[in-house]
């Protein structure tokens, strides 16, 4: 570790997280600028995005979330001003209920210039009809919500179990299918269960993943991050497209600037994960992501 990285960590208070962590100081020049809205390729999946997403599962369940939920205008300036300051990456799910403020707000943009990704819900509850129909009757009904012929990615969605692939074999075949046939670019999987997570690093299935990540093991799938990061590194090294997300603690630090930053800089410098969602309410919140992240990459 250089000696500006050993006076940061000191000064944001993580240095016994950086030093417990023998895979941190890994990869300098992981990012070819520091530039938050680089394009930055998903592993082997072939989805090329922003570094820099946008998250809209704030306070989501049941097909509602924070921009249902806020005035519709509001929310359709918020994604505007994201993808007029740069944000390619934009990130639903169908508990979340945002496939229609999506599709409105970009719908005079060029959908070759940003990447769409949603997630299916396989499990009980979640979402307000108790039928779980097959992957490719929701995709239809994705692609018909967010006005797209494609999705780039499509997930299925807060896997826990560790037989999640065997479990959901045939829901991964028709994806694959859908793959096969171009209605979707890549496939993967959103875990939330350290067991979640290393199931997939053996699948060959999975494109991508979400990953939940910080360094104060808020929200993560282990309080621990030193027993996450290991899988997620293997996850990198299979080539899988790694999105971080829960970087500010599923908003616990969203008051906490040195935190916030202590999470940009630990998820960005661990060199495995490939782009970061985050959770924005505000277009404000936006620009100072941008700023903060620009000072964080190196």
């Amino acid at each position: 570790m250089n000696r500006r990285r050993f006076v940061s960590a000191l000064g944001l208070g993580t240095a016994h997280i950086l030093f417990s962590n023998p895979l941190f100081a890994a990869t300098p020049g992981r990012f070819a600028s520091s530039n938050p809205l680089q394009k930055i390729k998903l592993g082997k999946s072939g989805v090329e995005t922003s570094l820099l997403g946008i998250g809209t599962g704030v306070h989501a369940g049941n097909r509602t979330s924070f921009l249902t939920k806020q005035d519709k205008q509001k929310s359709l300036a918020l994604i505007e001003h994201a993808y007029n300051r740069g944000i390619r990456n934009f990130d639903c799910a169908d508990t979340y209920g945002t496939h229609g403020i999506i599709a409105e707000a970009l719908a005079k943009k060029n959908r070759e210039n940003y990447t769409l990704t949603s997630k299916i819900w396989v499990r009980g509850g979640g979402i307000p009809e108790p039928e779980r129909p097959d992957a490719n009757i929701v995709v239809d009904r994705f692609r018909k919500e967010l006005k797209t012929d494609y999705i780039d990615l499509v997930q299925i969605h807060c896997m826990t179990d560790a037989n999640w692939t065997e479990k959901y074999k045939k829901q991964m075949d028709i994806l694959e299918n859908l793959k096969a046939k171009k209605i979707i670019r890549a496939h993967g999987v959103s875990v939330h269960s350290l067991e979640a997570m290393e199931a997939s690093i053996s699948s060959q299935w999975v494109d991508v993943i979400h990953v939940r990540i910080n360094p104060y093991g808020e929200a993560m799938d282990k309080k621990d991050p030193n027993l996450v990061i290991p899988v997620i590194k293997k996850l990198h090294n299979a080539g899988k497209g790694v999105i971080g997300m829960k970087l500010i603690g599923n908003g616990t630090f969203r008051n906490d600037s040195e935190k916030i930053d202590a999470s940009l800089k630990y998820a960005l410098e661990l060199g495995t994960v490939d782009v970061i969602t985050i959770g924005f309410e505000k277009p404000e919140q936006i620009d100072n992501y941008l700023q903060r992240i620009r000072k964080t990459v190196v």
